[in-house]
């Protein structure tokens, strides 16, 4: 690939990076600005996604044609727009980390920089865009270049060296991708500066054409880095649709036996319950295993002790885990007792504990972990399907 072949494909992203910058920006938006500490990885994609948006080729040659004057609002708003980016991602990662002085630095430094382009610029003489040209002077000149330059090499030093060292530290794998990829793009933008930095001191132009590329994979990181919270989220949505879907049977036919278990009355349809849930979507998987649970515990009253146990050894089939043959007794022995508490048939008050909890509903009963216990009624779910009253012919695939 020649240099010309490098530069061509990097100015290809150009046009896909930003977009995804500001997909990204839009879709984060109402989160981050209620969170301070994302608030800051928030303002420096949503400013970086506008300095790199000013400088897409055809924004540029559009400023070029409008005239000097216009080139040069265009030029210094780019910059001025790119140096508020690299405070943002100072504030970013001292919010992240927790660092008050450096919070408090970033700022101090954003106003700093600004302050000194805009004077350079003001005492500069007339110019148009802000270039640094293969062959020739920087517009508008040498000591302009140096400060937007350090204003970027120090911002992405410093986050890539907190991103990479608090990414370790983390417990929570979504900061860590997201700190990881904002480091990964930061180090690509930081040599991105550095050379710029060495074009401006030593004249030195080997790296110029790789620049383009550089940029733009930036910027794809950089919004992947953004969007981590809302793919983790999506996953986890999917996750909990996917456990309401197969509890879904169970629960209805358990709460149609012990209708007052349930907060709200059954939607007419699963399709429904998961398009329109009764509870926020978040509590949906909750409330289905704490209501399944609740209706377990009633219907024991309708199971004779030892029943469960029984069930458990009759179940059919070579090499079935053990949570599962539990699961498949458990149906079976729900499925009797349903149609017992159905037909009217009287318990008996006082002894729920002739079905004995399972373990892993025990666990959860008890404080522990109810994702244990959601999978479990899952596999009590599929078993209940096909699963006939009494202890015979209960199977699990």
């Amino acid at each position: 690939m020649t240099a010309a072949d490098l530069t061509d494909f990097g100015n290809a992203l150009a046009v896909p990076s930003v977009v995804c910058l500001w997909i990204a920006v839009l879709l984060r938006a109402p989160g981050a600005l209620r969170s301070p500490q994302q608030r800051g990885l928030w303002l420096a994609v949503a400013t970086a996604a506008a300095a790199m948006t000013l400088n897409l080729p055809d924004v540029v040659a559009y400023a070029m044609r409008r005239g000097p004057e216009y080139a040069h609002t265009i030029g210094l708003v780019r910059n001025l727009t790119g140096v508020l980016s690299a405070g943002a991602v100072i504030y970013f990662v001292a919010a992240t980390t927790r660092g008050r002085r450096l919070q408090l630095a970033s700022w101090i430094a954003t106003v700093g920089w600004l302050s000194a382009l805009i004077a350079l610029d003001l005492a500069a003489p007339a110019h148009g865009t802000h270039t640094m040209p293969p062959v020739g002077d920087p517009v508008p000149s040498l000591a302009y270049w140096l400060v937007l330059i350090s204003a970027h090499v120090v911002a992405n030093t410093i986050c890539v060296a907190l991103c990479w060292r608090y990414s370790r530290r983390t417990e929570s794998r979504g900061l860590a991708a997201g700190l990881r990829l904002f480091g990964l793009g930061t180090a690509l933008a930081g040599l991105f500066w550095f050379a710029y930095l060495l074009k401006a001191l030593f004249g030195n132009t080997w790296a110029m054409p790789a620049l383009p590329l550089l940029m733009n994979l930036h910027g794809l990181l950089r919004a992947a880095a953004i969007l981590v919270p809302t793919l983790f989220t999506f996953r986890r949505t999917a996750a909990d649709i996917a456990t309401a879907w197969r509890l879904w049977p169970l629960w209805r036919d358990l709460v149609q036996a012990v209708p007052h278990v349930a907060l709200n009355k059954p939607r007419a349809g699963r399709v429904v319950e998961l398009l329109w849930p009764p509870v926020p979507r978040d509590m949906l998987v909750y409330r289905k295993v704490i209501e399944t649970r609740d209706a377990i515990l009633i219907l024991g009253e309708y199971v004779a002790p030892g029943s469960l146990e029984l069930a458990r050894g009759q179940v059919a089939g070579r090499g079935i885990p053990e949570q599962r043959r539990t699961a498949a007794a458990l149906a079976s022995v729900l499925k009797e007792a349903r149609q017992a508490k159905l037909a009217g048939l009287p318990g008996h008050a006082g002894e729920s504990a002739g079905l004995e909890l399972p373990a892993a509903m025990q666990s959860s009963h008890e404080g522990g972990d109810l994702a244990d216990e959601a999978r479990f009624l899952v596999d009590v779910a599929q078993a209940y399907a096909s699963a006939t009253p009494g202890t015979e012919g209960v199977k699990v695939s």
